[in-house]
C-alpha cells in the first residue's frame, strides 16, 4: 500500500484533469449555443460545476480557457488523425468536414475577443503538424526556410478556411473548401523544384 503522500498528489492531479476537462467541455458548449464569446466566467464555471476561481487558477483568464478549448479540440479530432493518414485529400476533407460541422463554434472564435490568438493557435498547430510534408516536398531547403514557408502555408491556409467560415453561404460545402485547398496545394507541388544556379524558382 502506498503511503498518503503519494496517493495525494495523483488525487489532486485527477482533480485538475476533471475540471478543466469540465471546463472545455462547458466553453466549447456555450461558444456554439450561443454563438458568441462574450460568456461570463460565472456561466463557464456554472456549466461546469466548479468555482469560477478555478477559471483563473487553471487558465488564467476565460479567453485562454477559450483558446485552450478550440485547440484541445483541433488537437483531438484532426491533429492526431493527420499524423497516420497518408492520403493528403482525405486529410483535407477530413479537416473541410470538421469545419463545417463546428461551423457556429469556430466562426464565434474567429470574430470574437480571442479571434488573434484564435487565428495563431490554429497557424501553429496546422504548421507543426504540416512541417515535415513541406520539408519533403522542397527538399533542398535549409531547415528555417522550410519553417518560414510552413507559417506562410499555414496562415494562408488559415485565411481562406477564416473567410469560409466567417462569410461561406449556410450550408457550408465541405467539398468546396476540400477542392479549393487541394488546387492550391497542386500549384505549391508544380513550383516546388529548387534550382540550384541561384535562378528563380519554377
Amino acid at each position: 500500500m502506498q503511503p498518503e503522500s503519494t496517493r495525494e498528489p495523483r488525487s489532486q492531479d485527477r482533480r485538475v484533469l476533471r475540471s478543466r476537462s469540465a471546463l472545455m467541455a462547458a466553453a466549447e458548449r456555450l461558444v456554439s449555443e450561443r454563438g458568441t464569446t462574450d460568456i461570463p466566467v460565472k456561466d463557464l464555471a456554472e456549466a461546469a460545476d466548479v468555482s469560477r476561481q478555478l477559471v483563473y487558477l487553471q487558465f488564467g483568464d476565460r479567453d485562454a480557457l477559450l483558446v485552450e478549448t478550440a485547440a484541445d479540440l483541433v488537437r483531438r479530432e484532426l491533429v492526431t488523425q493527420a499524423g497516420d493518414d497518408t492520403d493528403a485529400a482525405a486529410g483535407v476533407s477530413t479537416m473541410a468536414r470538421h469545419f463545417a460541422r463546428h461551423r457556429g463554434y469556430y466562426r464565434a472564435m474567429l470574430t470574437g475577443s480571442c479571434a488573434f490568438a484564435m487565428t495563431r493557435t490554429l497557424n501553429s498547430l496546422f504548421g507543426s503538424a504540416n512541417e515535415k510534408a513541406v520539408g519533403q516536398l522542397f527538399d533542398e531547403l535549409d531547415d528555417q526556410t522550410t519553417r518560414d514557408l510552413t507559417a506562410f502555408v499555414a496562415g494562408g491556409t488559415g485565411a481562406v478556411v477564416n473567410d469560409w467560415l466567417t462569410d461561406g453561404d449556410d450550408p457550408l460545402d465541405p467539398e468546396e473548401l476540400t477542392q479549393r485547398l487541394l488546387r492550391l496545394a497542386s500549384v505549391f507541388a508544380g513550383s516546388s523544384h529548387t534550382p540550384t544556379d541561384g535562378g528563380p524558382v519554377r
